[in-house]
């Protein structure tokens, strides 16, 4: 294996001679200059603010190319293909946020808000959110179609420093931990099916989650194609169940069963801080939809595609939901929703007879596309972040004959099989809420800033200024009210880890220091992997 490793390093070598100096550590890999101007192993090169070497034509400064690039061909060097269209495009936004949210989400909401109506607005309100905000996120990949989503748009709007503390809680803690609260809602209904005299044994519920890890990973590690062809099966696979539910749903108001739906709006009204608990909740249930941008360097014509697949996606899955809220409150009354632990699976008790068995099956189809296609994009992240120094160079590299970003998707499993062993639903829900609507709201300043730094820069997508704008102000909202009204530790915590990263960005990403024995631990991983970096598809030239 060795031999064959060391041909293609050489070939490698030889297609990037003409572009790329090459260090001295033994394995031929492409120099690159860090954020301090010093050169590392990535393949691609870097400078010390958040833009590279094109000018805009505002003439206000240097701006990352977008990388629709002609000239990558499959023996030029390795590296990532646009495989992605509109259908792929639309089924990983829908397969990511159908997943286990609408399961487990609408009676901790009912809880929260206490009146099913304010549940049902916040439903619809968190739809809109998420559409507003994916479009801007449109935008923002439109105009730079670098992989990495928000580590990308933060690199041009605030440099590198922002940019790594991104990349440090994503890769730790966020995607690991969405990747980790859908896995756990797949084996909770999947261990379900086969237990009726008790709740299903945590010890065991563990343990399946962590082999539904497994198999998604060696998906995605195997073949992109066959990744896509997972996440499209399953995506309409998913949709099926939902219009199950759905016509279900309507039987029963056929029937006259409206009792929960005429005084929707009776109870207490919840309070400022209980309400952006809610949306947290809510919000939950809708997240996936900006993992497209993940992945924008893979799409076939992404400055079409990505819109279009935002603005089929996002609605459709709103229109799902509420037609889905509306079924369960048809066959079950609010109380019964909040003492359910399995809320679709007391649905399918109710509605299907015999066939009940078919609703957790639908649930754990949906959250293991959610699943699968929640790591396709957190690799992609990982790979991104690390080509441009801010994580391992390993980490970075794509396997030499599948193309895949393998060392990505193996480090975000581990770190969520972790979370798996340790963690709960409830508990990982309200961090990763909390920690994502923080970045969710510096992306919508980077737009914001962008828009005045690089007025003439290319927009194929261009949404109108309000939008970043609202969904700023409720960023900032979901994350100071629930400090404000209930103060946690939590809180606390999460915001330290997100500043704690700087200990570790000064010394390894702006001073470049790397210690010595991390060459000898990079090429023992491209041997055992089959990795190598992808050079040719360099963020800066």
């Amino acid at each position: 294996m060795r031999d064959k490793i060391s041909q293609l390093f050489c070939l490698q070598k030889t297609a990037c001679k003409n572009n790329n100096s090459t260090d001295n550590r033994g394995h031929n890999v492409p120099t690159k200059a860090t954020s301090n101007g010093t050169m590392c192993a990535n393949g691609s090169l870097g400078t010390e603010g958040p833009e590279a070497t094109e000018t805009d034509a505002s003439g206000t400064g240097r701006m990352r190319k977008p990388l629709e690039r002609n000239g990558s061909t499959q023996n030029h060097v390795v590296h990532l293909e646009r495989r992605l269209g509109l259908f792929s495009g639309v089924a990983l936004i829908v397969g990511t946020m159908i997943g286990s949210g609408i399961f487990v989400s609408p009676s901790g909401l009912l809880v929260r808000t206490g009146s099913v109506g304010v549940s049902f607005i916040i439903w619809l309100a968190c739809g809109l959110l998420s559409l507003l905000g994916a479009l801007a996120y449109a935008e923002l990949g439109t105009m730079n179609t670098s992989s990495g989503a928000e580590w990308a748009y933060f690199m041009d709007a605030y440099g590198p420093a922002p940019a790594f503390l991104f990349s440090w809680v994503s890769t730790l803690v966020l995607k690991p931990s969405q990747m980790a609260i859908i896995c756990l809602s797949f084996a909770q209904y999947a261990v379900e099916a086969f237990v009726t005299e008790c709740d299903p044994p945590r010890g065991v519920v563990k343990m399946v989650a962590l082999v539904a890890i497994v198999m998604i990973l060696f998906v995605n590690c195997y073949s992109v194609n066959l990744g896509m062809a997972v996440q499209n099966i399953f995506t309409a696979a998913k949709l099926v169940a939902v219009v199950v539910v759905i016509c279900g749903g309507a039987y029963k108001l056929m029937q006259g069963n409206t009792q929960h739906l005429s005084n929707a709006f009776n109870g207490p009204m919840p309070n400022v801080g209980a309400i952006a608990t809610a949306f947290y909740t809510g919000l939950w249930a809708y997240d996936g939809w900006n993992n497209l941008n993940y992945v924008t360097e893979e799409i076939k014509n992404p400055s079409k595609n990505l819109p279009r697949s935002i603005i089929i996606g996002i609605p459709l899955v709103t229109l799902c939901y509420a037609l889905i809220n509306i079924s369960y409150l048809a066959a079950m009354s609010p109380q019964e929703m909040i003492e359910s632990e399995a809320v679709a699976v007391t649905f399918g008790n109710r509605i299907l007879g015999a066939l009940a068995w078919l609703m957790p099956l639908s649930v754990t189809i949906s959250t293991f596309g959610s699943a699968n296609g929640t790591l396709f994009a957190a690799g992609r992240l990982c790979f991104a972040a690390s080509r441009e120094g801010h994580l391992l160079d390993i980490l970075s590299y794509v396997h030499v004959r599948r193309l895949t970003p393998a060392p990505g998707l193996i480090f975000h499993s581990l770190i969520a099989s972790a979370m798996v062993l340790h963690g709960t639903i409830d508990s990982l829900i309200d961090f990763f809420s909390f920690t994502a609507w923080i970045f969710y709201g510096g992306a919508m300043l980077a737009l914001i800033v962008m828009r005045y730094t690089k007025p003439n820069y290319p927009r194929p997508y261009k949404v109108p200024i309000i939008i970043p704008v609202v969904v700023l102000v409720i960023s900032i909202y979901l994350v100071a009210a629930p400090i404000f009204e209930t103060p946690r530790i939590e809180y606390l915590y999460a915001l330290l880890f997100i500043f704690a990263g700087l200990i570790f960005y000064v010394p390894f990403v702006k001073l470049g220091m790397t210690p010595r024995f991390m060459n000898k631990v990079t090429l023992f991983f491209q041997l055992l992997l089959e990795v190598v970096p992808t050079s040719s598809m360099a963020m800066f030239e």
